[in-house]
């Protein structure tokens, strides 16, 4: 279940929840790792952002839906959030992927490499 730490303004969700998300239709991934993490192995269909352009490339995320942000632990992937949230988009919205990219491929869901 989606949690939110205290000063946080974004939600930790798992993989499972980050894919039922994904097949509900209003949520897109956002991989914020860098260009020779995201050839080795990325969410299917996920938006390649890395977390230092987020800012620069802000517009480029949708006006609308669940924006799921991604990296290898969490990490990248909750500044990301942070950054997101301090351009004004409504932290209802931002969701922090914990496990990372990795769990998702090693529990079989959809992904591509390349």
């Amino acid at each position: 279940m989606a949690r939110q730490d205290p000063g946080e303004p974004y939600f930790r969700i798992s993989v499972e929840e980050a894919k039922a998300m994904v097949d509900g239709g209003n949520a897109v991934v956002i991989d914020v790792r860098r260009p020779d993490e995201w050839v080795t192995g990325r969410v299917q269909g996920a938006t390649h952002i890395p977390v230092d352009d987020v800012a620069a490339r802000i517009d480029e995320l949708p006006a609308e839906g669940d924006l799921l942000f991604i990296c290898a632990a969490g990490v990248r992937s909750g500044l990301a959030c942070e950054m997101a949230a301090a351009m004004e988009i409504d932290s209802s919205r931002l969701y922090n992927i914990e496990e990372g990219t990795a769990t998702w491929i090693e529990k079989g869901l959809p992904y591509e490499v390349g």
